[in-house]
């Protein structure tokens, strides 16, 4: 794992983490999405992607990736999209409610419930 925080990173080490690459789009990948590792860290692999997917066995938050490895949100959104493209991990994206509508449902999920309570 990557040591402790520091609080402040060195600007020439988040350069050379990103490999000199700037932000990503911010939708895409949102604070509060869940990450979760597809695949196990291989030899080869950048430490910080190794510790990416050891963290993400269960999802966990963007935000809390970041904490847990002391970089910014930022880099570890670039970091995340690297592993996002190999398929080394999967995104679940928060579904927002509202007070009015109450929680939001897949419709293909409610269709699967709906076909296996037939069945029953």
């Amino acid at each position: 794992m990557s040591p402790e925080p520091t609080g402040q990173e060195s600007p020439d080490r988040l350069y050379t983490v990103t490999g000199g690459r700037g932000g990503t789009d911010e939708s895409s990948l949102d604070s509060v999405a869940l990450i979760v590792a597809e695949s196990e860290p291989s030899l080869d692999m950048q430490s910080e992607h190794a510790d990416i997917l050891r963290l993400c066995l269960r999802p966990i938050a963007v935000v809390e990736l970041s904490a847990e490895l002391g970089l910014p949100v930022s880099v570890v959104r670039i970091l995340l999209v690297d592993l996002l493209d190999t398929g080394a991990v999967t995104v679940r994206h928060h579904v927002p409610s509202t007070p009015l509508e109450g929680p939001r449902h897949d419709p293909d999920t409610l269709k699967q419930v709906l076909l296996a309570l037939q069945r029953l």
